[in-house]
């Protein structure tokens, strides 16, 4: 099992799931409701950066379907992220739109370079506390981003979001050849349009033109002027990106129990972006929710799951972008909190498992998360982690690593 799904045996886990129809099933729904999932995500991550939820839409497509041949983690999600989205946003208003494709190819060449001199290796020297912290904000982020969507006086929106959760709950106790989330999505939109009530939809983030755009061209001279406007957005895209995709496949390293090429991914990654840069616009990075998604909720293991989001999110952006419109926000809303909920660690803040962990562990983790909560930014929020784990006197926190190191796979996570 880790051998053929590490990236080494990536090629032999493909040909395994290809001769098993129920094999080649499961990663193919597992690719379909990911592609649902990112698209709210996506959108109101478009607002942030200022640009159109096409653009978006677009690259999350490219680098989808170009980390499904390039990445170093299968069936790890990569697409137009909120991290990313927050460091290119304060670029674009101030300076413009132009300034989006040299910035994201710069930040592609670091991160290119960042996996050829083997600089992901520097990920295994972060704390397991920080890790939990990482994962923790994350699932409270991603909540919190869906209240809006379910949050209202009408009683229709809140049946619809309770709905979805009861479906995507008990569902799999009755079918278990169709992920639920699709069963919610399909059943539940249907019930909305026959409702024939006005309710808030995909189509309501923005407009979609159903084609696809052109290669896009340099706007601004390549200069020194450029170069100065857009260097701190790059560097910001490139590490930002990177942390938050080396971190991600190290959270599915644990769900999946099978190893990942982190230069690889790396490398691949920047890669990614370029192409991001030219044809869909953004750049972006792993996204942890959608992942969940696909690894817990789709049972996705393979490069097949991601390359199927990737064709069925460029199908809804194009031929079925009127199709995808009608989706009620509310039922995408109660898939997310259903991921929020299964991201998010409980077993760290059960009272048993804080009297174990050690004082400095717990203040590391709380400090990730405040800070990531605080901010928006998963960066930020790891950085702040490490520079808590830092100041904690040495004596415990060698002994809080070894702890670490003696820890069984199950008690860490």
């Amino acid at each position: 099992m880790t051998s053929s799904s590490s990236p080494s045996g990536t090629g032999s886990a493909v040909a395994q799931v290809l001769r098993s129809p129920a094999l080649l099933t499961r990663e193919a729904l597992a690719g379909v409701i990911t592609a649902l999932a990112l698209i709210p995500e996506v959108i109101s991550f478009s607002v942030i950066a200022g640009v159109s939820p096409e653009v978006s839409l677009i690259a999350s497509v490219v680098l989808c379907l170009a980390m499904s041949v390039l990445g170093g983690r299968p069936a790890m999600v990569t697409a137009a992220a909120g991290s990313v989205a927050l460091v290119i946003g304060p670029m674009v208003h101030q300076h413009g739109v132009g300034y989006i494709l040299p910035a994201v190819v710069l930040a592609g060449i670091i991160q290119i370079a960042f996996g050829a001199l083997g600089m992901a290796r520097l990920m295994r020297f972060i704390p397991q506390a920080v890790m939990t912290g990482f994962v923790n904000a994350l699932g409270i982020l991603i909540f919190f981003a869906q209240v809006p969507h379910f949050w209202s006086r009408n009683p229709l929106i809140l049946a619809l979001f309770a709905a979805t959760m009861l479906i995507v709950l008990l569902a799999p106790r009755v079918i278990k050849s169709i992920p639920s989330p699709l069963i919610a999505v399909v059943f539940l939109t249907a019930v909305a349009i026959f409702s024939g009530q006005p309710l808030p939809t995909v189509g309501d983030e923005g407009a979609m033109s159903g084609s696809l755009p052109g290669l896009n061209v340099l706007q601004v001279p390549l200069n020194l002027h450029t170069l100065q406007i857009i260097w701190p957005c790059a560097l910001s895209i490139a590490f930002v990106g990177l942390m938050e995709s080396l971190l991600t496949a190290r959270l599915v390293d644990d769900i999946t129990a099978t190893p990942s090429g982190k230069s690889r991914e790396s490398a691949g990654l920047g890669i990614a972006n370029i192409l991001a840069g030219f044809y869909g616009g953004i750049a972006g990075c792993a996204m942890i929710g959608q992942t969940i998604v696909n690894v817990e909720m789709g049972k996705g293991r393979t490069r097949i799951s991601t390359l199927v989001a990737g064709l069925v999110l460029l199908l809804l952006v194009t031929a079925l972008s009127s199709v995808m419109a009608k989706i009620p926000m509310a039922v995408l809303a109660g898939i997310m909190v259903i991921v929020a909920v299964k991201t998010f660690s409980w077993h760290s803040i059960q009272p048993a498992s804080l009297k174990q962990m050690p004082w400095s562990a717990t203040v590391v983790m709380l400090a990730t998360v405040i800070a990531t909560v605080g901010t928006g930014n998963l960066a930020v929020g790891v950085l702040a982690g490490l520079i808590v784990m830092a100041l904690v006197p040495g004596h415990i926190r060698r002994r809080h690593a070894l702890k670490l190191e003696t820890a069984s796979p199950a008690q860490e996570k």
